[in-house]
């Protein structure tokens, strides 16, 4: 699965990073999400989709490839 963000719909909340700090940071000037791995595995695709569910802005997907 890849993580897939929409940096203009993305209202730099922070949900993502508070529930799933391994894959997601944000920007210090706007706030905005930053994907620290695209590339999700087994053991990361809960907390992931965890990160995507709480999105205020649905700015996060979850691709399957």
């Amino acid at each position: 699965m890849r993580i897939e963000a929409d940096l203009d719909r993305c209202a730099g909340a922070g949900q993502c990073v508070l529930s799933a700090p391994t894959w997601f940071d944000q920007d210090e000037e706007d706030g905005r999400v930053i994907v620290l791995a695209a590339e999700v595995d087994g053991s990361g695709a809960e907390e992931v989709r965890e990160a995507v569910r709480l999105c205020p802005a649905q700015a996060l997907a979850l691709v399957d490839q």
